[in-house]
């Protein structure tokens, strides 16, 4: 099994257009070998009803316009989460999800050839409405659906749809039944549909693996349940991850898993587990480098031999970043150097459109000497380098960023750009703000301490430790940061200028 690496998506050669913006609890299917559909999900407490296409022949995010049936006032199902979405041909099948506290049952299908949205709610009895529940496609015809939540129980039914007749079909299963759960993954391997995971009726995350048969009308086979136990490195109990389908293996990604549900006791994971098709055993995933932050009901698409990895909530913030997973050989990966904690991001040449942080550029740039000896030394001394400071008003960057975080010709965008700053997490940054940022940090301390009090400034009643202070100073420009640099420049810049605002 090759070892495989993670890579931040750069709009300077993966895409351009528009991304989908930062959610959890979406879909993302893929359309034939064409395209990705993006659709709902949430974030910050609100539910989307958005599309958002990954066209991968031509690199490029677009939002079509849809047309067709309508469901309150507008075109396509309401916003919605945690609903399931399968594609058959340029079909893409939406069934149930919540909006708000309620429990969703209609049915939709997307055609994605004109874009437009068909109600399919008059067509037959339904399955009874739900969230967190799971479904795969059977061959190009067929999709089956297991258990979720209706609001009141755990469900552990089975429903088979034809998408030509568009009739729904409850499966009797006969023999053992999976206990019922939510937060599950289901995915058709052959014959068969396995199962894993989940958060079940007594509370706890669970951690089995099933296989359905009788699925295959051919077959004639009695539809049944059986746990599978397979031997090598199992992935622990979760809930909320994805399994993606990639030759002659299956990928296992995130997910949470703790005996409660969506709590503070919640642990998310990013380790890649593989069942491996041939063999009938768990493998770890190989990689050499550092995954992306932990999460759960993210998305993760199948590209070629890549895997795309969208979205997701790890208990406090939503994602919107978009990550590679590629084997070694292929060309994304020729941007990682040795360490990822030694990357060096390009602020000038790479830059995300959706406001996330990107993978590194080719090559390293060695950082200032200066810089790297006051680290080792644990030393803040500060040399004035006020000839490289610029006013704000003809720092380009800065008054261009300004103009974007809070539009053209507002009044005091200045203080609302560095008050958007102040509200940012490391993972909001996005690179285009990292020279700026850096500047206007550099500007601060210039003006506020060194143009006051010189280099001996005091600097522990500001909030800093002395050692650990201003330890950006002396950077020249944005592409000297390193990946794990990020935090603490934004730590320190917030300090700085609560103190600064403070005196």
């Amino acid at each position: 099994m090759k070892t495989h690496y993670w890579v931040r998506a750069s709009s300077s050669s993966d895409f351009s257009g528009i991304l989908p913006q930062p959610r959890s609890g979406h879909t993302a299917v893929n359309i034939g070998k064409s395209k990705i559909v993006v659709f709902g999900g949430l974030v910050d407490k609100k539910f989307l009803n958005d599309v958002t296409v990954y066209d991968i022949e031509n690199k490029l995010w677009f939002q079509p316009e849809c047309t067709g049936s309508y469901s309150d006032g507008q075109v396509g199902p309401s916003p919605r989460s945690f609903h399931v979405a399968v594609s058959i041909d340029c079909h893409m099948f939406i069934f149930g999800g919540r909006s708000g506290s309620k429990r969703l049952g209609d049915f939709w299908v997307l055609d994605t050839d004109i874009w437009q949205w068909s109600d399919l709610a008059s067509f037959g009895d339904l399955p009874s409405p739900r969230d967190f529940a799971a479904a795969s496609a059977i061959g190009n015809r067929k999709i089956v659906m297991y258990g979720g939540w209706d609001g009141k129980k755990w469900l552990s039914d089975v429903y088979v749809l034809d998408t030509i007749s568009l009739e729904w079909t409850e499966l009797s299963v006969s023999g053992t039944i999976p206990p019922p759960r939510c937060g599950h993954s289901v995915t058709m391997v052959e014959k068969r549909l396995l199962m894993y995971g989940g958060r079940g009726g007594g509370g706890p995350i669970m951690g089995d693996l099933w296989a359905l048969k009788g699925l295959i009308e051919e077959e004639n086979e009695t539809p049944g349940w059986t746990q599978l136990k397979l031997p090598g490195q199992a992935p622990s109990p979760l809930c909320g991850h994805t399994i993606t389908s990639g030759g002659h293996y299956l990928l296992l990604f995130g997910g949470h898993g703790t005996g409660g549900w969506l709590s503070r006791y919640d642990i998310y994971h990013n380790d890649c587990i593989v069942l491996d098709r041939v063999s009938a055993q768990w493998k770890r995933l190989p990689t050499s480098n550092e995954p992306p932050a932990a999460r759960a009901y993210h998305s993760m698409n199948c590209v070629g031999s890549r895997y795309l990895l969208f979205g997701g909530f790890d208990g406090k913030s939503t994602y919107g970043d978009l990550w590679w997973l590629v084997p070694e050989g292929d060309p994304i990966a020729k941007r990682m150097v040795a360490s990822p904690s030694e990357v060096i991001l390009d602020s000038m040449n790479t830059t995300m459109a959706n406001d996330s942080l990107t993978g590194a550029e080719e090559g390293q740039i060695e950082g200032s000497a200066v810089s790297q000896l006051q680290r080792r030394l644990e030393i803040s001394v500060l040399h004035s380098h006020s000839d490289k400071i610029i006013d704000e008003m003809e720092d380009n960057e800065f008054v261009q960023m300004a103009s974007r975080v809070v539009g053209e010709g507002s009044v005091g965008k200045i203080e609302a750009l560095r008050d958007h700053w102040m509200k940012s997490t490391p993972m909001s940054i996005t690179l285009k703000e990292l020279s700026p940022l850096l500047h206007d940090y550099q500007r601060l301390i210039t003006r506020h301490h060194i143009g006051k009090v010189g280099s001996n400034l005091q600097l522990a009643k500001s909030g800093f430790s002395g050692k650990e202070a201003f330890q950006f100073y002396h950077f020249r420009n944005a592409s000297q940061l390193r990946m794990n640099d990020i935090p603490h420049l934004l730590a320190e810049y917030k300090v700085l200028l609560s103190a600064v605002r403070t005196n």
